[in-house]
């Protein structure tokens, strides 16, 4: 997801001007010890010291109302007043309900956050319940909503009947349960309560784009909430791994809107690597992952995360033919082009919201969308609007499988192999699908593509190329291996897999490919997408022993939360790029899956 293009505009009318300075009442932290949120339509990034510091409202791609994150001004902060503490906490299994934990010289201290579903698209609930589980406190809360990623303060704030409410911005802010707080022009609004040992007090609070007079009851939105999750995650005790595979479950369900489209991951511009330039907004919706999320969930079970993600899939392809975008805002709109907010930015990163891709060229796309096809079919999922969206793919591979295209890398525009590759993968897939011309069609398509893939990307020794002018190592082409293409029993498999892991691996952890004089490890982090498809490739050319290995090594790559990012600086071990990042929850998934299933 990584377009190489000219940097992006500024915002405003003076490009020249300094970057606002950040919020210093919500310093960074590394990003492994971040949480996440999120209900479908958003997602809120949550700080060890229960600061909510990151929140787009009321959309995923709607500006930001708590930027802190990437140094702009709003946060909602509930957290010990004693700060000689020290942190922890948890999700509740198969949920995304994060329960954040202090410990202190006297008591034991917990905040059960969550946004409540089901969830609204203009309407955003959080909820932050505190308990003290031993001994008292005194708690501090602040909430200071800036919309437009810090730029605007909230007007007319007012308490009536124990409920503050200000507006900004065609934004309306509403907060129960802090009715003795007062409200600071300046930061907002400021609180404290004294809690005893088994005390509760709850706070809610609501960001909508209309006036709402609709009661605020957190033990309602509580109950609501518990029982969306309890509905939305399936039971995985059959699975390897069952506990991540039910998060992962969780973090695909918290990512995926109800208009069927499924981020990438909340956040934007977290830096894959310090002061580089390397970092993007990815909250929006790459047709590749949402296909990876529904075949991942296809080799689970039925389940509403696949007809999302064959949904938005088909509804894409349909509505733009051989123009299809590689990625999309979550309701199927073009996203915007990139441009600055002059912040600081997450430390090592900026402040870059909007994405290139868009305009690309992506061949692959239309693979991967034949195989989530073919496997909706495999559940008897293939409506009518599906089997023509696979005709309208099928038309555009025969038509532009010839073109360049940037790769799923988004690189440079070249003949990939593993673009080719994914499209054979899918024609063979959706072949046994398509009425039997169609099937013939696609059959012969297949092969004329896999022969001219075969003579220019197939190295004399055996090994695939990384593309047609490139012999390179590529982790990409254990995406199309994993899919059957080549076949298990193609010399060529084994080969191109052994010399991936001979070249691209170190300590267990997998590289995408090798960097123009960088050592592994320097230019980037190891990619864990990477690392799950070697697991499944390995798997399916029948090395079950070597596939665990794989699994285990890479599933250990995530923060404490549980969540993973797109790379792991393995020297350091932390977390590099935004997150959560779907893609990669997405293969964890289908590996606990298909490694039990062996």
């Amino acid at each position: 997801m990584r377009p190489e293009v000219p940097e992006p505009q500024s915002d405003g009318d003076d490009p020249t001007a300094a970057p606002q300075k950040a919020d210093a009442s919500c310093p960074p932290w590394a990003l492994r010890d971040y949480a996440v949120l999120a209900d479908g339509e958003r997602g809120a990034l949550v700080d060890p010291r229960g600061r909510i510091v990151w929140l787009c409202a009321p959309a995923w791609q709607s500006d930001a109302v708590f930027s802190a994150l990437i140094g702009g001004r709003g946060h909602f902060a509930v957290e010990p007043a004693d700060h000689w503490n020290v942190w922890g906490g948890s999700y509740e299994e198969g949920t995304l309900v994060r329960v954040s934990r202090w410990v202190t010289p006297d008591c034991v201290i917990e905040c059960r956050d969550a946004l409540a579903m089901p969830a609204s698209p203009d309407r955003v609930l959080l909820m932050r319940r505190m308990r003290v589980r031993r001994g008292a406190t005194r708690l501090r809360t602040s909430l200071d909503p800036r919309p437009g990623f810090g730029a605007h303060r909230m007007r007319d704030p007012h308490l009536r009947d124990g409920v503050w409410s200000a507006e900004a911005e065609g934004l309306h802010v509403r907060l129960v349960g802090a009715p003795a707080a007062s409200w600071d022009p300046e930061f907002g609004l400021r609180g404290e309560f004294r809690l005893g040992e088994g005390e509760e007090h709850d706070l809610v609070l609501e960001i909508a784009t209309a006036r709402q007079t609709r009661r605020l009851d957190a033990e309602e939105l509580w109950q609501a909430t518990e029982h969306a999750w309890r509905a939305a995650v399936p039971d995985c005790s059959a699975l390897a791994a069952p506990r991540d595979a039910r998060h992962a479950y969780a973090v695909l369900r918290g990512l995926t809107s109800s208009a069927g489209g499924m981020v990438a991951a909340a956040t934007t511009s977290l830096p894959e690597r310090a002061n580089t330039g390397r970092n993007y907004d990815y909250r929006f919706a790459w047709l590749r992952d949402q296909c990876y999320a529904g075949l991942a969930v296809a080799a689970h079970s039925p389940h509403e995360l696949l007809d999302s993600a064959v949904h938005f899939t088909a509804e894409r392809i349909l509505a733009d033919g051989d123009a299809t975008r590689p990625v999309y805002t979550v309701s199927g709109d073009p996203v915007p082009e990139e441009r600055t907010l002059r912040l600081p930015g997450y430390p090592g990163g900026s402040d870059r919201i909007g994405n290139r891709a868009g305009h690309q060229f992506q061949l692959d796309t239309f693979g991967e969308a034949l195989q989530l096809f073919a496997a909706a079919a495999d559940h008897d999922r293939l409506t009518g609007d599906t089997q023509r969206a696979a005709a309208v793919a099928v038309d555009a591979v025969e038509r532009n499988w010839t073109r360049d295209d940037a790769g799923l890398w988004e690189l440079e525009n070249r003949w990939w192999t593993h673009s080719r590759l994914c499209v054979v993968g899918g024609l063979r897939r959706i072949a046994g699908v398509l009425p039997r011309r169609d099937g013939r069609r696609c059959t012969e398509l297949a092969d004329a593509v896999l022969a001219e893939t075969r003579r220019r990307c197939l190295h004399p020794d055996g090994h695939w190329r990384r593309a047609s002018d490139d012999d390179g190592p590529e982790a990409a082409l254990l995406v199309a291996m994993a899919r059957g293409c080549p076949a298990p029993d193609d010399p060529s498999s084994a080969i191109t897999r052994d010399r991936i892991e001979e070249q691209l691996s170190q300590d267990g952890y997998l590289y995408r490919f090798d960097q123009p004089d960088a050592p592994l490890g320097e230019a980037e982090g190891a990619f864990l997408l990477c690392g799950f498809a070697m697991a499944l490739a390995t798997h399916r050319l029948g090395d079950r022993t070597g596939a665990f290995r794989w699994f285990e090594r890479t599933r250990a790559a995530c923060g404490p939360s549980g969540l993973f990012a797109e790379e792991y600086d393995v020297r350091q071990r932390q977390l590099r790029g935004n997150l959560p990042q779907a893609f990669v929850h997405a293969l964890l998934l289908e590996c606990a899956v298909r490694l039990q299933r062996s």
